[in-house]
């Protein structure tokens, strides 16, 4: 299965290499062309495209699901600001429950806490 996370601008672009050795792809949004800072819309329809899962704790995209619907999905880190190290290290240990998530096409939201 494939799992590629697009990192919301929210989160540290640093996080891309560590995740990308537990997901089959992980993207920032300040790498992948869009204008800087890229609009929610912009990058929801880029992971919409791209086939991607959008990471973020703005719940601006929860708004976004609720009225278009997925994909793209959404994860929501609904834990604050982190470290770094700290949000890669929810993200990994929730590998098992993010898969289960993008298989599911009942689901377009799952929330990290």
């Amino acid at each position: 299965m494939n799992i590629h996370l697009l990192l919301d601008a929210n989160i540290s672009w640093r996080s891309v290499s560590i995740l990308q050795q537990s997901f089959d792809g992980c993207s920032h949004v300040d790498s992948i062309g869009l204008k800087v800072p890229a609009k929610d819309k912009d990058i929801w329809e880029y992971a919409r495209k791209h086939d991607m899962v959008i990471v973020s704790n703005d719940e601006d995209f929860l708004n976004l699901l609720l009225i278009k619907g997925f994909p793209p999905k959404i994860i929501l880190l609904k834990t604050g600001n982190q470290r770094r190290d700290r949000t890669e290290k929810l993200l990994i240990d929730a590998k098992k429950q993010i898969e289960d998530f993008i298989n599911s096409s009942e689901y377009g939201l799952l929330e990290i806490v």
